[in-house]
């Protein structure tokens, strides 16, 4: 009998097969899976702002594009508060980081430039590349010599365009960080623009919250990206940097011009996430001190500490990984396992993210779990 949907099944066989398909799972056991690093997602000063711009009249929906009738003064206040919080000449409000990602480098570079990505940058940047006029090509992770020979032999080659460089400040699966401040001084040797994803560095890092990337906005050759929906408890992403790049965006970014705008609600509470994070430094002193015991309670089992919050344990193979998950998560510890395309084949690994949804007590618990599950 004829199956219209033939490929989608043997495809969903296919994962199964390599033990890589995917399902939804409920919230359960204690919290080490989220990107909630500060715990603000259930802040009660969140849920009132949100009650606060309700009573003010704020609609809970846009209604449109930005550029129909979606545009609502939430949005544009949020913008100029985040410009000013993170010392950028202009930001501009998405829906989410993926979004933004793929807006942003799907309509800034422009045919006969060069984009060189780090290896393992998201998959939000890689679905910008896929759409790009430019020309993309990878370097070789966290090695800046990589960085610079690519865009030498693209000069060397006779190019002519813009070349742009395209990393995260903080990798989401490793949990380590880019030496910012070299492929900046590399972009400033090649007169190249970086793109950094500050995405799980965002309310972690830097003076009041403002990210590895703290204190190098303003510079005409840096695009940052900082997402809304992880240290910062809300959802959305703001593109921070030159007000060209934002007019540029408004006016060629497809994906922010057909795009339903984000609620204004959101635009209200992530102003107030903003203000909180300066407020309440004592929330970044509470997560050191959280990955201080873990690295401690951890380092026994042989899992050297990753330099942030998210601690990977790298086990391999993609089977055993999901065993090793799901034991954890039976004794009561949301730990999940991430197996490729999300990482590299071979490196299959449990992601521990480290948040002010848990405590020290439960730290060591994990600790203690893991190291029976594991031998």
């Amino acid at each position: 009998m004829f199956d219209p949907l033939a490929a989608q099944r043997n495809d969903l066989a296919a994962l199964a097969d390599k033990a890589r398909l995917r399902r939804l799972l409920p919230r359960s056991g204690v919290d080490f899976a989220s990107n909630d690093y500060l715990g603000l997602a259930n802040s009660p000063r969140l849920k009132q702002a949100i009650d606060a711009a309700i009573e003010r009249g704020v609609p809970v929906g846009s209604g449109g594009s930005r550029l129909l009738r979606g545009n609502d003064p939430e949005h544009e206040a949020l913008e100029v508060e985040a410009a000013a919080f993170f010392g950028s000449e202009s930001a501009l409000f998405f829906a989410n980081g993926y979004g933004a990602n793929s807006a942003l480098l799907s309509t800034l570079p422009q045919r006969g430039d060069l984009i060189v990505y780090d290896a393992l940058i998201h998959a939000s940047a890689h679905e910008g590349l896929r759409m790009s006029r430019g020309e993309a090509v990878a370097a070789a992770h966290n090695d800046p010599d990589s960085f610079a020979d690519a865009i030498g032999r693209w000069r060397a080659g006779g190019a002519t365009g813009q070349p742009w460089i395209v990393a995260e400040s903080l990798y989401s699966m490793d949990g380590d960080c880019v030496p910012l401040a070299d492929l900046l001084a590399l972009a400033g040797r090649h007169e190249a623009i970086l793109v950094v994803d500050e995405a799980h560095a965002t309310g972690v890092f830097g003076e009041h919250g403002r990210g590895l990337a703290d204190g190098l906005d303003g510079r005409d050759n840096l695009i940052v990206l900082r997402t809304c929906g992880k240290a910062l408890g809300c959802e959305g992403a703001l593109v921070c940097g030159p007000t060209v790049v934002r007019d540029h965006l408004i006016n060629r970014g497809r994906g922010f011009i057909f795009s339903t705008a984000p609620s204004p609600l959101m635009a209200a509470a992530v102003r107030e996430a903003l203000r909180i994070i300066a407020d309440e430094p004592e929330r970044r002193e509470r997560l050191r001190e959280l990955v201080a015991h873990a690295v401690t309670q951890l380092a026994p089992l042989g899992i050297a500490p990753s330099g942030s919050q998210i601690m990977p344990v790298i086990i391999g193979d993609d089977a055993r990984t999901m065993e090793v998950a799901a034991a954890v998560q039976e004794a009561g510890f949301d730990v999940r396992g991430i197996r490729p395309p999300t990482v590299p084949t071979g490196t299959s690994r449990l992601r521990i993210s480290l948040t002010l949804n848990a405590n020290a007590e439960e730290v060591t618990a994990l600790a203690q779990c893991l190291a029976g599950v594991l031998e």
